[in-house]
């Protein structure tokens, strides 16, 4: 039996009753979190004098596989459609260790900032890349991993956004949500990774194939993603194509549910918004790409009050550029006080939605508390050092705290020590990221 105990930590911050907790001391054994209390003992001693100690976060929406191309030229200053179009033919050019070493690249980042737990919408599998490549990269990082199987079926030819060359028949692409999910998912408590269904969007795939996914999903006990009403192109393309707004085309095709997800949603109207919160429908929230792609504030608070899952995403890095989750907590925070006032969102209620928010809406009780029984996936912030100097309450991490943590926790396991990649050789990745990229570029 392996154990371990987090001693002298300043605060913990639980996501659990009773709340924030001193003087107290964090028990793992075998990767769950045993006791949380005050003089516990244990057989190895992590101090954390010094910090704050919260659950790991969770982000439900990434493309890892776009850490290689971020701030690529034309690109920068787009909206969705354009933007897409300009990284689509780069895109076509990746193979198997493009997608490996991006996602490597990726989870290390948000590992870095604090994340335990990640989901990957990746829907183009050019060169022979496959969803794979990606779990493979998850298995070495050691993040808990939900990728997602995405698909374009409709290529520029048949009227769709995507070049030809990056849509695959629809009957393969069901065949291939079979053998990953078969090969892959785990639905057992504490699983490290789990598989979902995601065809990418409604203008890159039929109808056909978006309720053809949900009865396969659902046959096969696994979750739904896609993206929607994302921004006004998007809201547009659903009236001019469907005849309908993007909530009552998800609702028509059965993509409403506990088991489903979307990302963005940014142009959720009052009853798209009262859909989603009847169903248990839950919603990704990606403020810095939504601000990136000047794609507008999502309604964040109208979507909380009304009882809607909602969990934050970093998107990919070529709409975001970055991949910093605690950082996406405070944008996501700030960008609802822009739009309704200073006492729109607290720090703590971000960090809610960035932990236990994130977890349900992946469908998980086991993470996303600091609790006995959860997982042991646990970030520890070091607030001793400039960032939160002069702070009154460093439990704020979101007004005044680091953006990088000192150690990170996942199943109990330090994929972060001292601030640096204890898991995998970072520094290569680094490296053959810079390779790939210099290859890409010519």
């Amino acid at each position: 039996m392996t154990s371990l105990i987090l001693k002298n930590a300043q605060t913990i911050l639980t996501m659990d009753a009773p709340g924030e907790l001193t003087d107290t001391d964090v028990l793992i054994e075998n990767g769950v979190i045993q006791a949380v209390g005050p003089g516990l003992a244990g057989a190895e001693t992590l101090d954390a004098t010094g910090c704050v100690v919260t659950p790991g976060l969770v982000n439900t929406h990434h493309h890892l596989y776009q850490t290689l191309t971020r701030a690529v030229p034309g690109g920068q200053d787009a909206l969705l459609f354009g933007w897409l179009k300009t990284l689509y033919p780069i895109w076509a050019r990746f193979g198997p260790e493009e997608m490996r070493v991006s996602a490597e690249i990726g989870l290390a980042e948000l590992a870095l900032s604090g994340c335990t737990t990640t989901s990957d919408h990746l829907y183009l599998f050019p060169n022979g890349a496959r969803l794979d490549d990606t779990i493979e990269a998850a298995t070495t990082a050691g993040l808990r991993f939900h990728p997602t199987r995405g698909a374009m079926s409709i290529g520029e030819s048949a009227g769709g956004l995507p070049p030809d060359s990056l849509v695959e028949r629809e009957a393969d692409i069901l065949e291939d949500c079979l053998r990953v999910i078969d090969a892959f998912h785990d639905p057992s408590p504490g699983a490290m990774v789990r598989v979902g269904v995601a065809p990418c969007s409604p203008f890159s795939v039929s109808r056909e194939l978006m309720r053809d996914a949900a009865i396969l999903a659902r046959d096969k006990g696994v979750r739904l993603h896609t993206h929607l009403a994302e921004n006004d192109e998007d809201i547009r393309y659903s009236l001019e194509t469907f005849g309908c707004r993007p909530g009552q085309y998800a609702e028509d095709l059965g993509w409403t549910g506990h088991d489903v997800w979307h990302a963005h949603c940014v142009k959720l109207d009052h009853q798209e918004i009262d859909l989603f919160a009847r169903t248990r429908t839950g919603v990704a929230h990606c403020p810095c790409s939504n601000c990136r792609l000047g794609s507008g504030i999502a309604p964040v608070r109208q979507m909380r009050d009304a009882g809607v899952p909602v969990g934050l995403g970093v998107d990919g890095s070529a709409s975001n550029d970055q991949a910093n989750l605690i950082a996406e907590a405070r944008q996501a925070m700030l960008l609802q006080r822009v739009a309704n006032g200073a006492d729109a969102m607290s720090a703590r209620e971000a960090l809610e939605i960035a932990t236990t928010g994130g977890a349900r809406v992946l469908g998980r009780d086991d993470i996303g508390r600091i609790a006995p029984g959860c997982r042991a996936d646990i970030a520890i912030w070091d607030v001793s050092g400039i960032d939160s100097a002069g702070s009154w309450d460093p439990a704020a991490l979101l007004l005044a705290g680091p953006t990088r943590v000192r150690d990170l926790l996942v199943e109990g396991r330090r994929i972060v020590a001292e601030g640096r990649i204890a898991s995998f050789n970072f520094a290569r990745s680094i490296e053959n990221g810079r390779r790939l990229v210099l290859k890409l570029m010519s």
